[in-house]
């Protein structure tokens, strides 16, 4: 039986870790405003609709209505975290800062 080394063994290891770490980042920013995954994922689309009509004439228009409709997707698969990444996303390609959910 072939032995890895022992730091790539403890990276491989640790990468669950992190992504899971770093997911709960957002949840907890949206759990302290009170609003849930479901309620950012409407908010960000209303205002990457917004901003899709401000941007009307941009060239990433096209590739941030393909990001929106895939989010849309995962949003109503209950994959909430996926869905609002993909509109931060888009809205980061207008140029366009993701809203605060606090406000």
């Amino acid at each position: 039986m072939r032995r890895l080394p022992f730091g790539l063994m403890g990276a491989l290891l640790g990468i669950p870790l992190g992504i899971s770490l770093l997911m709960a980042v957002p949840q907890e920013v949206f759990a302290k405003a009170g609003i849930s995954r479901s309620e950012t994922c409407t908010r960000l689309s209303r205002q990457l609709d917004e901003a899709i009509e401000t941007h009307a004439k941009a060239v990433q228009v096209a590739e941030a209505k393909a990001l929106q409709k895939k989010a849309s997707r995962y949003c109503a698969a209950k994959k909430q975290a996926q869905g609002i990444r993909l509109l931060a996303d888009a809205l980061k390609l207008l140029g366009v800062a993701p809203a605060d959910p606090s406000q």
